[in-house]
């Protein structure tokens, strides 16, 4: 069953089972809030916790409620880059209010289908609101496995960039770096939490649900594991592209300075007889093909010499 409390700007949108309430708040306003607050015993600083978005994750414990607070990854097709998505859930022992700013598709979609479908009624809400939190958690959590296989995609490209010389890979590296820095922030705050989930909700349930909420724990901490191999991975992509670059550039510079020092007899001799002063066959008509020949003749003994030393 779906309903809609109170009036205006200040409605609390619902799906009922049999087993809990279920409060879905999206881009919440004050009035929202305040409503909620007149509704159930929240503290007022929970309350301004769900309109910040820079709180850490976190969970608070009180006699009746849990105020928990949680980051999942949202992809930013935009700016092409992982931004962090705040949810805060209150659970209390036959309800649950989750606020969240409506980013987070398979939160929405399945709040919807609660309120719509009675089957999805039936399978999330016809048990007590410990299970519908581990349902909640186990859908957001494996919503970030596509990210993440975004990511392992764009590595797999990157690698072909990296070492190709003729493409410049130093801008994709750094914005899939910090991608991952990104996820990686949002993805640890996420363990520490999820980690106390397992203690922390049985007060507010009557089944066991540590195997539960262990099987989140797995999950969240396969995706560490994945983007610990993606840093790594990165940072060796960085350190080939800069080597190969640094590679690139001082065969430039060797070549430059074997031209330039190839070209030092041509500038010594000419300067030479250039001067305004007597010098041998300063004055013969083979003058300038006997100097010509001198210096091409100093200049290919320093190709030789270059060639046999392997500078070139």
């Amino acid at each position: 069953m779906s309903s809609r409390i109170g009036a205006g700007e200040a409605q609390l949108i619902s799906a009922s089972g049999e087993g809990v309430t279920w409060i879905n708040f999206e881009k919440t306003t004050s009035k929202q809030l305040g409503y909620l607050a007149q509704t159930y015993p929240f503290h007022p600083l929970d309350l301004e916790d769900c309109l910040s978005r820079r709180q850490l994750p976190k969970i608070d414990e009180y006699q009746d409620y849990l105020f928990i607070l949680l980051h999942f990854p949202v992809f930013n097709k935009r700016a092409k880059v992982t931004q962090s998505s705040q949810v805060s859930i209150f659970l209390g022992r036959n309800y649950l209010v989750t606020v969240h700013q409506g980013d987070l598709k398979p939160l929405v979609n399945t709040f919807n289908a609660c309120r719509q479908n009675e089957e999805s009624r039936q399978d999330y809400l016809s048990r007590d609101s410990g299970y519908l939190l581990y349902r909640i958690m186990d859908i957001l959590v494996d919503y970030t496995f596509p990210i993440l296989n975004k990511v392992m995609g764009n590595l797999e490209d990157l690698e072909d960039k990296v070492f190709d010389q003729k493409v410049d890979a130093v801008l994709d590296v750094a914005l899939l770096r910090r991608d991952i820095a990104a996820q990686r922030r949002i993805i640890w705050g996420l363990r520490g939490v999820v980690s106390l989930l397992e203690t922390r909700v049985q007060a507010f349930t009557q089944e066991d649900l540590s195997v539960y909420f262990g099987d989140v724990l797995d999950h969240v901490n396969r995706a560490w594991s994945t983007l610990e191999e993606c840093k790594d991975t990165i940072e060796i992509y960085k350190d080939t592209d800069y080597l190969l670059t640094q590679d690139s550039i001082q065969r430039v510079m060797a070549l430059l300075t074997i031209a330039i020092t190839v070209m030092v007899p041509f500038s010594i001799v000419s300067g030479i007889y250039g001067m305004n002063v007597p010098l041998p066959a300063g004055g013969g008509p083979f003058t300038f093909s006997m100097l010509l020949l001198l210096m091409l003749l100093i200049s290919g003994g320093m190709l030789v010499y270059f060639r046999r030393q392997r500078w070139m």
